[in-house]
């Protein structure tokens, strides 16, 4: 498994590199249903990643956002407005939750969104915006904010 073959300082690292999207072209923000998936790469160009932008259809509160590197690899996944999450030691955590690499667990581990910065998700726009900075995405991709999104 990919998750298992990534060392914590590896995947810190990868956290923590400079992100760059590859095209300047405008994205619409997805609406209800709809999903985003938009290549980045690292400064050097020899790390790539993918940031995924998903909402829900039926609970038009409900997202998740996630960075992952080497395609498969998920760094950071924030989920908003979903269930909770049980964390491998059984304790468990309210939406929005953040998930972050964990060596050996991969992105099974999740904290409270509010301890990493993450005050009110309510706004979907300026959360994505948020977590696109956390996930340290420099030159962040031209996502327009829809009327309705």
């Amino acid at each position: 498994m990919a998750e298992i073959d990534l060392t914590q300082s590896d995947a810190d690292a990868l956290i923590a590199m400079e992100k760059y999207r590859t095209e300047d072209k405008q994205i619409a923000f997805p609406m209800a249903g709809e999903r985003l998936t938009i290549d980045l790469l690292s400064q050097d160009r020899k790390e790539s990643f993918v940031l995924d932008v998903t909402r829900a259809s039926i609970k038009l509160t409900k997202a998740t956002y996630q960075t992952r590197a080497r395609q498969a690899v998920v760094l950071l996944r924030l989920d908003i407005d979903g269930a909770p999450h049980r964390n491998p030691d059984g304790v468990e955590v309210p939406c929005p939750h953040l998930h972050i690499f964990r060596e050996a667990y991969g992105d099974k581990w999740a904290i409270p969104a509010q301890a990493e910065g993450f005050k009110d998700t309510t706004d979907l726009f300026t959360t994505l915006m948020a977590f696109m900075q956390k996930s340290n995405i420099t030159l962040a991709p031209n996502i327009q904010q829809g009327l309705f999104s």
